[in-house]
This record gives C-alpha cells, sequence and structure tokens, in this order.
C-alpha cells in the first residue's frame, strides 16, 4: 500500500511556470515599449495601435491567471485549477499567435519572443496533461484502494 502522502506535483512544470512568469513579465514590458516605438516611427493606423495594446492586457490578464492556477493546482496536487490552466493555454497560444503572425507590423524582435512564449505553452500543456494524468491515477488507485 502507498503512502497517502505521495507527491505528484511535476517539478519541471513548476520550473516551466516559474520561468514562463518571469519570462512574460519581460515580454509584457518589452512588447509595450515596442509598441511605442511603433506608434511613434511607423505609419500605425491608431485604432490598430488601440486595438493591439488592449489585447496585450487582455493577454496580461489571461497569462497571469494562467499560471496562477497552474501553480496552484500542480503544488496543491489538485485537477480542477490545472484543468483551468490547460484550458487558459489555448487562448494564449492564440494571442502569441496573433502577435506572431497577424498584428498589424511584426517585428523580427517580436517573431522571437512570441515564438519563444509558444514553446513555453506547448511545453507546459504537454507537462500539464502528463500531471493531470497522474493525479487522475493516482486518485482512482486511491479509492479502489480504500
Amino acid at each position: 500500500m502507498a503512502p497517502r502522502d505521495r507527491r505528484l506535483s511535476s517539478t519541471p512544470l513548476e520550473i516551466l511556470f516559474f520561468l514562463n512568469g518571469w519570462y512574460y513579465a519581460t515580454y509584457f514590458l518589452l512588447e509595450l515599449f515596442i509598441f511605442l516605438y511603433k506608434g511613434l516611427l511607423l505609419p500605425y493606423p491608431t485604432a490598430n495601435l488601440v486595438l493591439d495594446v488592449v489585447m496585450l492586457l487582455l493577454y496580461l490578464g489571461i497569462e497571469v491567471i494562467r499560471l496562477f492556477f497552474g501553480t496552484k493546482g500542480n503544488l496543491c496536487q489538485r485537477k480542477m485549477p490545472l484543468g483551468i490552466s490547460v484550458a487558459l493555454t489555448f487562448p494564449s497560444a492564440m494571442m502569441a499567435s496573433y502577435y506572431l503572425l497577424l498584428q498589424t507590423y511584426v517585428l523580427r524582435l517580436e517573431a522571437i519572443m512570441n515564438g519563444i512564449l509558444l514553446v513555453f505553452c506547448g511545453s507546459e500543456l504537454l507537462l500539464e496533461v502528463l500531471t493531470l494524468a497522474a493525479f487522475s491515477r493516482y486518485h482512482l488507485w486511491m479509492r479502489m484502494d480504500g
């Protein structure tokens, strides 16, 4: 019989959440400066610039909530917060894809930064699904055992 206080949290997932948190904070600040640069030096339509900045703020909210629930779910070994994080990974990846491909002007630096964000999203999604599977297997095993 396995001990009931078995740790199932994923250390690699937690490391990715930590690194992604710092990377996203840097990304957000750098992206604000890039929008300032593009707004001043490029013929950027005002409506598009406002839309892109508002979407960046929305993206900030999504990413903060996603990382919070992912960390909470992983460390507390809870399926619901980790599931919320998995669900928010898709809008997060869509926003990174938008800034990579669809905004009015995409600088090479932005393409690199958004590519890194997509790698983070993909890696975290894979580890989140594996961690959720481990949580589910363990809880199923505990029900059958006890």
